[in-house]
């Protein structure tokens, strides 16, 4: 559909739209206008704009008589806004979707409905996380809570770690990450279980969540129960104003804080256990 100048459609999420002329200056004005991502299209660019900029305002802003509006992509959950899947570089690891041309090593991810994309913060946090961990010891095993995609548990067994066992109440996401692992010829190494960490026995030393800050803090005393004597503890899906809150409950409860990290207003968590 086009939206012509003056025209405001009632957007509740952000949108797409495309120009087939740009004036030169476009790209410059997208940007100033906050788009979540640009890219060129044929002889023209594609853009997704904020919920909170009109189509009017755009076409207003690139001096056209209207621009063509569309539904966006949204990825992670709603959380990531891309025009078409892409590769990213987290440290060592570049993931890719399987139709982009990538270098040997690449870690293939198709592009699902399973939170990790590589694109969210929050993961890109957890495998700088997991990076810098394996850098001091490389443990025999990891635990991914929460594993969505797989992509923190197929990264940490892509950069050495033996074994992995990956957790989702969503069987479907379950689904999602054993087809990663048979893309990346992984599936040996990773186990996939439906639950939460009550339904595994057993110490782990490497243990990994990526969710949000109140199943984090509800968990707490299980996810706690599954760290390794000196275990290393990543948490992650914590809104900056609350990384106290989900610190001071681990630490209640024996993790030594190490460091927490922030980005784009979210936070990752490192703890060691202390016993």
């Amino acid at each position: 559909m086009a939206a012509d100048a003056g025209v405001a459609l009632p957007c509740r999420v952000p949108y797409r739209i495309d120009i087939s002329c740009p004036p030169h200056d476009a790209l410059d004005q997208l940007v100033q206008l906050g788009a979540l991502d640009i890219e060129p299209v044929n002889e023209g660019l594609a853009a997704i704009i904020p919920d909170g900029v009109t189509p009017d305002a755009v076409a207003g802003a690139l001096r056209v008589a209207s621009v063509a509006v569309s539904p966006a992509v949204a990825r992670d959950n709603g959380s990531v806004w891309l025009l078409s899947p892409r590769a990213v570089r987290i440290g060592s690891v570049l993931i890719a979707p399987p139709e982009v041309a990538a270098p040997p090593g690449a870690l293939r991810l198709t592009d699902s409905s399973a939170f990790g994309t590589g694109h969210h913060p929050t993961t890109a946090l957890c495998i700088e996380a997991i990076e810098e961990a394996l850098t001091i010891a490389v443990p025999g095993s990891v635990l991914d809570v929460g594993t969505g995609s797989g992509v923190l548990a197929l990264t940490a067994l892509m950069m050495g770690v033996p074994r992995a066992v990956g957790l989702d109440i969503d069987g479907d996401a379950l689904k999602i990450a054993a087809e990663h692992a048979r893309l990346n010829n992984l599936a040996e190494r990773l186990q996939l279980v439906l639950g939460e960490p009550d339904v595994v026995g057993g110490a782990w030393p490497l243990v990994v969540a990526n969710v949000l800050a109140a199943p984090l803090i509800e968990m707490a005393p299980v996810i706690v129960r599954r760290v390794g004597s000196r275990g290393r503890l990543i948490l992650s899906g914590i809104p900056w104003s609350v990384e106290s809150e989900v610190r001071q409950t681990y630490q209640r409860l024996g993790m030594r804080h190490i460091h927490s990290d922030t980005r784009a207003g979210w936070t990752v968590l490192v703890a060691q256990a202390s016993w």
